[in-house]
C-alpha cells in the first residue's frame, strides 16, 4: 500500500474529467485516470506527469469495472477518493440539432426508450456498478470520499419553478438521469455515514466539453472546481449535499 493518497477520476481521458485528474495530481494526489479507450486513457495520464496512471474503466461493461477494481486493489491498495464523472449526454442528437431540438424528441411522450436505457446505463446504473466494485477499498482507506458528477439539470425542485429558465429541456433521458444520479447520491450518504465516507453531489455548470458540443459558457477549470473543492474537504465536512461553485447549495 502506497503512502501517497489515490483518487479515481471515471471518464478522465477528456474534458471536466481530465481536468479533475489534473488538478488532484497538482494537490499530490495518484490518479488514476478511468477511459473506455486506453489508447485514450494513457495520453490522458501523460498530461499528468508520474502521479497519472491510465485505467481501462467502461462503466457500462461489469467485466472492465471488475478488473479495473482489482487492478486498483493490487497495484495500489487503497483509495481515498472516487470521483464518478463518467457521463454521456446522449446517442441519437443529430449533429447541428440545438439542445432544444433534441429536447423536442425526447419528451415522455415520445422518447426512445433505447436512448433513455443507454443513457441511464452510464448515467445511473454505471455509477453504482463502479461505487458497488470500488466499495471495499473505500471502506479500506481511511477518510475516503466520494463525489458524483451531477447537473443543476437533475435539480426537481428547480424544473418545478416555471421561471427557470432550463426548464423546456428537463425530460426523461439527460435530465432525469441525473436527478436520478442525485438519489443514489443521498442514498449512498446515508449508507455510508456509518464508515465516515462522505458522499457528495457536485454541479460543474454549463461547461465548454464534448458533452454539449462545445456550447458551454464556462472553461473546464471552472467546471472542475467545485468537485476538486469537495474532494479536498476534511473529515468533518457534510455528506450528502449538492452544491456548484462555490459551496453554493442547489435544492434537490
Amino acid at each position: 500500500m502506497q503512502d501517497k493518497p489515490v483518487a479515481l477520476v471515471t471518464g478522465a481521458n477528456q474534458g471536466i474529467g481530465l481536468q479533475i485528474a489534473k488538478d488532484l495530481a497538482a494537490h499530490g494526489f495518484t490518479v488514476l485516470v478511468g477511459s473506455r479507450n486506453l489508447e485514450r486513457g494513457e495520453a490522458a495520464a501523460k498530461e499528468l506527469g508520474p502521479h497519472g496512471h491510465a485505467l481501462q474503466l467502461d462503466v457500462t461493461d461489469q467485466a472492465s469495472v471488475t478488473a479495473a477494481a482489482e487492478r486498483v486493489s493490487n497495484e495500489f491498495g487503497r483509495l481515498d477518493v472516487l470521483i464518478q464523472n463518467a457521463a454521456i449526454s446522449n446517442t441519437k442528437k443529430r449533429s447541428g440539432q440545438s439542445v432544444e431540438e433534441y429536447a423536442k424528441t425526447t419528451r415522455p411522450s415520445n422518447v426512445s426508450l433505447d436512448e433513455m436505457r443507454a443513457v441511464w446505463d452510464t448515467n445511473v446504473f454505471g455509477v453504482l456498478a463502479v461505487y458497488q466494485a470500488m466499495l471495499p477499498l473505500l471502506r479500506a482507506t481511511p477518510g475516503a470520499r466520494i463525489v458524483n458528477v451531477s447537473s443543476g439539470l437533475g435539480s426537481l425542485t428547480t424544473n418545478s419553478d416555471p421561471a427557470f429558465a432550463y426548464r423546456a429541456i428537463f425530460g426523461p433521458v439527460y435530465p432525469a438521469s441525473k436527478t436520478a444520479l442525485n438519489a443514489l447520491t443521498v442514498a449512498m450518504s446515508i449508507e455510508l455515514e456509518p464508515d465516515g465516507i462522505k458522499v457528495n453531489a457536485v454541479s460543474p455548470g454549463f461547461t465548454k466539453t464534448n458533452l454539449n458540443g462545445y456550447s458551454g459558457t464556462e472553461t473546464v477549470e471552472e467546471g472542475a472546481r467545485e468537485a476538486v473543492r469537495v474532494a479536498l474537504l476534511g473529515p468533518d465536512s457534510p455528506t450528502g449535499t449538492f452544491t456548484r461553485w462555490e459551496n453554493e447549495t442547489i435544492p434537490w
